[in-house]
Parts: C-alpha cells; structure tokens; sequence
C-alpha cells in the first residue's frame, strides 16, 4: 500500500492541507496527518483546528512522500524544525518523494533539497528558493526528480491530482480528477 505522511505545524494553510488529503485519500492513497509536535490538535491560519493521527516523534517509519502544506506561520514552524529537514534527506536517500506547497517549499530550499532543481512557490518567496539553488518556474505544479512543489491554495488539488499520478498513476488519477470536475 503507498502510504503519505502530511506533516501539519501550527499556523498551516486549511486548503492546502485538507485539499491534499481529499484527493489523495479519493485515489486510494493511505495519507496520514503527522503532527510536527507531540501534540495531535493542530490548529491552522484560518483558526481551523484537526485532529492529527501520529506525533512528530512516532513518525518513524519512511512513507513514499512526505508532503508540507504551506501557510505563514505553519512555514515558519516547518523552517524551524531541523528534525524535519533531516527527516526529509532521509526520504529522498532512500528513493522516496517529498513535496510542499506555497511557502512550505522554502523548507526544502533551507534543507538544500532544491538545489539544482526547478520549482515554483508562493509569489513573494521566490528568493529564498533562489537562495537555496532553484530555479524558479512559471507554472503552477512542479516536478522535479522526487520533489514537486506548488504555488498556493488556488492550486491544491492540481497539486493533489499530480502527488496522486505519481504514487498511483494516471489513471487512477484522471479518474479522481474526472469524478472531482478538475479533468
């Protein structure tokens, strides 16, 4: 079974979080919501709080993605976290993926996990991508090797529908996306 860790911190973006995890889950993909910390209550940017299922620390096992939603503060506690970025070269060593939306790539840009490679973020954070050795595209979703990237709440489930071709393929995919209404 593919299985996908969703890592949530305080201050996460709701849409990208929850978008994510519906289709995912739609196309038949085990996705669990890891909490950052111990604690499973997380509450989002918009005062949306969800239940976690796993704490940062039981975490342990490699899921075939690790995907960060975005958000202003929730990035800040996803930059903050060097757990988390070792945890996150731990999964591309080992051939897995990893992929963040809006903010959140400047994770993978701290972590040096973008560099030489292209992706696209949040407009305003470019430069801490460009810091951290990407290249910086025009388009809304982004794949790169193991990592994708996106830009923003508006591009959620075009960012689900590609995490879901990659993990499942693409007609399972354009089958989640036709019964959506995005294809």
């Amino acid at each position: 079974m593919t299985i996908v860790h969703i890592y949530v911190a305080e201050g996460f973006e709701e849409v990208e979080m929850i978008s994510v995890v519906d289709v995912l889950r739609r196309a038949g993909v085990e996705t669990r919501l890891v909490s950052l910390t111990e604690k499973l209550a997380v509450t989002g940017a918009h005062s949306i709080t969800v239940q976690t299922e796993i704490p940062f620390s039981a975490a342990t096992e490699l899921a075939d993605m690790i995907i960060l939603p975005g958000g202003g503060p929730g990035t800040q506690n996803l930059l903050a976290s060097t757990a988390l970025h070792d945890r996150l070269h731990a999964h591309l060593a080992s051939g897995k993926r990893v992929a963040a939306i809006c903010a959140a790539p400047m994770v993978l840009a701290k972590a040096g996990i973008l560099k030489g490679r292209n992706a696209c973020c949040f407009p305003g954070c470019e430069a801490a991508l460009i810091d951290g050795g990407a290249t910086i595209t025009a388009y809304n979703v982004v794949t790169d090797g193991q990592v994708t990237t996106s830009r923003g709440p508006g591009t959620a489930a075009l960012f689900g529908l590609e995490l879901a071709k990659l993990l499942v393929g693409d007609a399972k995919a354009t089958e989640v996306g036709r019964a959506m209404l995005f294809i």
